[in-house]
């Protein structure tokens, strides 16, 4: 199942997907628009389900179904860091013909970076079993934390990431194009869209902490626990433009992807204490429900409350980095936050 082989031809046909992104239909900086993301969001879901399908047919039912259980997982965790998004984009008043590309050199660099994370989980595991136990002690206190953070809203001028960039980097006041870097009086200098690009790396770095030891729990294989990961991450910026729109009417999604993360927690520990005895499909049940059921209950609960109160209440939580905003605090939440 993890062939050298299997690895370096899911890897060429992620590099081949990503050139054709961005040679192809994104070359020139401009705004996604609603329907061509909710077109490339069910390219992309399309292509899960038939390689899932492979996975079912060449490796057993039992691995095509702990794929489709990790995608669903990971699709739906994912879904935290649009919340994420929007609230940097909108605080750094990122053009939105700029988005684009920030997403997919971020999402780029995400992939890489998660490799490493799962074949570095994987081989801990294989060689450490107990740590299975501190995976699943952490997805719970994860998922509490989560929980405990939803309504909060974050200071994003006092985000420490933001202000370690300005203070050891030279930074340009504006944005100069889709550049990340300009050169100035023989000086090399960030521009405000490398502050946000490092904002989001950083973003997804964290919020794989969680993801990553939760399909974990639903296999240990690095190869379906990295295509699950790698479909989930591929289709996250179409589905960025796709719900940027309505992202008002999901707030409550958030509670139902802490009590996933606690959830699926407590079936690593239990699961680890005493043999498989919560099944895979069972998790995935559970997965659907839980998602479905805040969905459903985001877009009742919102249908009638003005866009901006319900914008308002959508996209607080917690970003990394950034401190909860103290009740009467002043931030501002225009220009490009970059002094």
């Amino acid at each position: 199942m993890n062939s050298l082989w299997l690895w370096i031809g899911f890897n060429l046909f992620v590099l081949v997907l990503l050139a054709l992104d961005l040679g192809l239909l994104h070359r020139r900086d401009k705004v996604v628009g609603i329907r061509e993301a909710l077109l490339l969001s069910l390219g992309y879901f399309v292509l899960a389900l038939l390689f899932g399908a492979g996975v079912y047919h060449f490796l057993g039912a039992d691995a095509g179904m702990e794929f489709f259980t990790g995608y669903l997982l990971e699709k739906s965790l994912s879904v935290d860091n649009i919340f994420v998004f929007v609230l940097v984009f909108s605080h750094f008043s990122v053009p939105p013909q700029y988005q684009h590309r920030v997403l997919f050199w971020g999402i780029l660099g995400a992939l890489v970076m998660r490799a490493a994370l799962i074949l570095t989980g994987a081989t801990i595991i294989a060689a450490f079993h107990w740590v299975i136990y501190l995976f699943g002690a952490f997805l719970i206190f994860t998922g509490g934390k989560m929980l405990a953070t939803i309504n909060q809203e974050p200071d994003m001028e006092g985000n420490r990431l933001v202000r370690l960039v300005r203070r050891h980097f030279r930074v340009t006041e504006d944005y100069v194009g889709h550049s990340f870097f300009v050169r100035r009086d023989g000086l090399l200098y960030l521009t405000p869209l490398m502050v946000v690009l490092i904002l989001v790396e950083v973003t997804d770095v964290v919020f794989a902490l969680d993801s990553i030891p939760a399909i974990f729990a639903i296999t240990t294989d690095p190869f379906i626990v990295y295509t699950s990961n790698v479909f989930a991450i591929l289709g996250l910026r179409a589905l960025y433009f796709a719900l940027v729109g309505v992202i008002h009417r999901f707030h409550y999604l958030k509670y139902g992807l802490s009590l996933v993360l606690m959830v699926v927690g407590a079936k690593m520990l239990i699961n680890a204490a005493f043999g498989k005895v919560i099944p895979t499909e069972a998790a995935l049940l559970v997965t659907a429900l839980l998602i479905g059921g805040s969905m459903l209950v985001s877009v009742v609960r919102t249908r009638r409350l003005p866009r901006e109160a319900a914008t308002t209440e959508a996209v607080q939580g917690w970003v990394p980095g950034s401190p909860a905003r103290k009740e009467g605090g002043e931030g501002d939440s225009s220009g490009t936050g970059v002094e």
